[in-house]
């Protein structure tokens, strides 16, 4: 798999990535531990070495499961977590002080297995918390070598700008995707500017871009989807028009939905990477497949011209989590 620099200080990684978040928490109930390290191993011999989790994703028990599974080749990928919640538990809401994100920091790198974190991000922006203390906090645990880069999660372009002049940003992470593309708006042009890399999580639309899914899927009962209004049976099926333009695109390259999809963001800007997670091997194989994708200007305005006149229904997120968002 292709490689792609995240940012300005030569971070290099594969041109996608490995969400791991779902292996553990989100989806359902967590995958059986030793078939998930199979589909993390798996990821890496077919050319990914960029994973993501973070202390919230279970909590703690994402990071513990990375921890084994990249152990034998733990200097060949880059390792990605985030701090920002208290205890870890997104429910309790933001804590980005000082103390606790070297609390966070000290307790990844043990959990990791690992003497340094490649790239550390701030998951929510917290307003009780001044982004000069947050960047200068990771600025000092980067000179003390326990951290490689600084990154930020859902952060607003004055967030941003804010934490670059302190700590230079390496990579912002935030939802992007064919249903959602708020972030061209300010977002992109604000890294552009700034030379911070893009990492879009949740590049297949929390799944429902794959075209698995429809207006009668039924989520389990600790399936976060349930809780996200973009997901109600009513706006599934109003948004199945975008699913059936990507499969029609698919048909003529000769690929999957999905494939479009991430081949779609990967076309946007050299400097993005998405992160599709996955518990499935058969998937991992599919989304690792859209980096061989090449659309050409001519698919991307066929794109561009069949989504023209779909409006997509249904926020992204609850009320109360929107809240944390683009700040």
């Amino acid at each position: 798999m292709e490689k792609r620099q995240l940012g300005n200080n030569g971070l290099e990684v594969s041109a996608l990535g490995l969400g791991c978040m779902g292996l553990s928490f989100g989806y359902g109930p967590a995958t059986e531990k030793e078939a998930a390290i199979k589909l993390i191993r798996a990821a890496f011999e077919r050319g990914v070495t960029f994973f993501d989790t973070a202390e919230a994703y279970g909590p703690f028990t994402n990071e513990d499961l990375l921890g084994e599974a990249l152990a034998p080749f733990r200097n060949e990928v880059v390792i990605a977590t985030k701090f920002g919640f208290k205890e870890g538990k997104p429910p309790l809401g933001v804590d980005s002080r000082p103390e606790r994100i070297r609390e966070v920091a000290e307790s990844a790198l043990k959990r990791l297995k690992t003497d340094h974190i490649d790239l550390f991000y701030q998951h929510r922006v917290d307003p009780n918390v001044p982004m000069e203390d947050v960047a200068g906090t990771v600025k000092d645990l980067i000179a003390e070598g326990k951290v490689k880069h600084f990154g930020l999660s859902e952060a607003g372009a004055d967030s941003i700008r804010k934490a670059h002049a302190i700590q230079p940003v390496t990579a912002l992470q935030s939802e992007y995707s064919l249903w959602w593309r708020e972030p061209e708006q300010d977002i992109l042009p604000t890294l552009e500017e700034l030379g911070i890399g893009f990492v879009p999580f949740s590049p297949l639309g929390k799944g429902f871009l794959t075209g698995a899914i429809n207006e009668d899927t039924k989520f389990d009962s600790s399936d976060f989807r349930n809780t996200v209004p973009r997901f109600s049976e009513e706006n599934r099926k109003a948004n199945q028009a975008l699913v059936d333009v990507l499969g029609q695109i698919a048909a003529e390259k000769n690929a999957t939905p999905a494939q479009i999809a991430l081949a779609w963001l990967l076309s946007q800007k050299p400097w993005i990477v998405p992160i599709p997670g996955t518990t499935k091997l058969h998937r991992l194989e599919e989304n690792a497949g859209a980096a061989d994708v090449q659309l050409t200007g001519q698919d991307l305005q066929s794109i561009s011209n069949g989504l023209a006149n779909i409006e997509i229904q249904g926020n992204r997120y609850s009320e109360q989590a929107q809240k944390m968002v683009n700040r």
